[in-house]
């Protein structure tokens, strides 16, 4: 699709500098801009750029004049780049356009859904699922009986929802996501040998929920696995059963949460963090990328390091661990000199 310089402006509220006809067929980045493409300038560091730049538009700050001729056409708005993210999000939004139902694809006969529906090819939706408003489910998905999605939630392509799991309104599960596998749940008998429980609770997602591309949220033994409204998991996560994450808490990529652990509110959890089960984590906790977490954690607490400590803590250890072949070669050089001298 094209939109013009006066259109952009409207959705954005903003006065059109130059060419009010100028079209845009794609995006670009300010130093990678072409003929067709749109841009923005927020950043001084890229300044130099808008006066080599060959998109035909870019957005900038209201306060923004050139000091050389320019060949783009300038839509000026309060902020530039809140102005591309909400442009983003609009483009997102076309892109995503898609209704209908898909063939081939298996609906059961008992499903219930809204309006507006996009269910892709191959994809299979058990018995007795319902789907709410502005769904869109993406090919190759799959959606197990007795599960419930809410409106303007997005399924992407080849991702997995089990039975009786339920997606809340506005989430977003990417590529190859798992939602509802069994838990790891296993019990030694007399012969060395390992029986499986069965997992029969569910996982529930509440709203404004993102999962990323290849990330696996068991289901509960009993009970429910829940990940609480606003939460957004990153590729490539492992939530083990009955997890709780709090709301608003953000986990970075390769991070493993053991089973029955509890996470609070507003929490930031870096990449590779492991945590083990059956422990309660605080509101507001900052954990660093690759910390081992094996304790229960207070509100606010800043950790880093496997076993973790507190940030502070760690970072000075760290220093004294830098220094430790030094110390050793000193000591050396003492026991040198004792010997020496006896």
């Amino acid at each position: 699709m094209k939109f013009t310089a006066q259109q952009i402006a409207g959705i954005l509220e903003g006065e059109v500098v130059g060419n009010p006809e100028a079209e845009v067929s794609k995006l670009a980045k300010i130093e990678e801009g072409v003929k067709g493409s749109l841009t923005f300038l927020a950043n001084p560091k890229y300044k130099s750029y808008i006066y080599t730049t060959k998109a035909s538009i870019t957005i900038v700050n209201e306060d923004f004049e050139p000091e050389q001729e320019i060949t783009t056409t300038l839509i000026k708005v309060q902020d530039a780049y809140k102005a591309f993210s909400k442009l983003l999000e609009y483009y997102n939004q076309i892109k995503l356009n898609k209704s209908g139902i898909e063939t081939p694809s298996f609906i059961s006969d008992s499903v219930s859904y809204g309006e507006n529906i996009y269910v892709g090819a191959f994809s299979y939706i058990g018995d007795n699922v319902k789907i709410g408003d502005n769904v869109k489910i993406f090919p190759n998905s799959y959606v197990g009986d007795n599960v419930e999605i809410g409106d303007n939630t997005i399924i992407f392509s080849s991702s997995q929802v089990y039975s009786d799991c339920i997606i809340g309104n506005n989430c977003v599960i990417n590529s190859g996501a798992i939602i509802g596998a069994d838990g790891f749940g296993f019990a030694p008998n007399e012969k060395g040998e390992y029986s499986k429980v069965p997992q029969i609770g569910n996982v529930i997602l509440e709203d404004y929920v993102d999962i990323g591309a290849g990330t696996t949220i068991d289901r509960a033994t009993l009970g429910s696995t829940i990940i609480r409204r606003g939460v957004k998991l990153d590729n490539q996560i492992q939530i083990a059963h009955n997890v709780e994450i709090g709301r608003n808490t953000v986990i970075a990529a390769q991070t493993g949460i053991a089973g029955s652990t509890k996470i609070g509110e507003n929490c930031q959890i870096g990449g590779q963090v492991g945590i083990v089960g059956h422990i309660t984590i605080g509101n507001n906790v900052k954990i660093q990328a690759q910390s081992g977490i094996g304790r229960n954690v207070k509100d606010n607490e800043v950790l880093q390091g496997s076993p973790a400590l507190a940030y502070a803590d760690y970072n000075k250890s760290y220093v004294h661990f830098k220094n430790f072949p030094k110390w050793v070669k000193t000591i050396s050089d003492i026991e040198k000199k004792l010997d020496g001298n006896s």
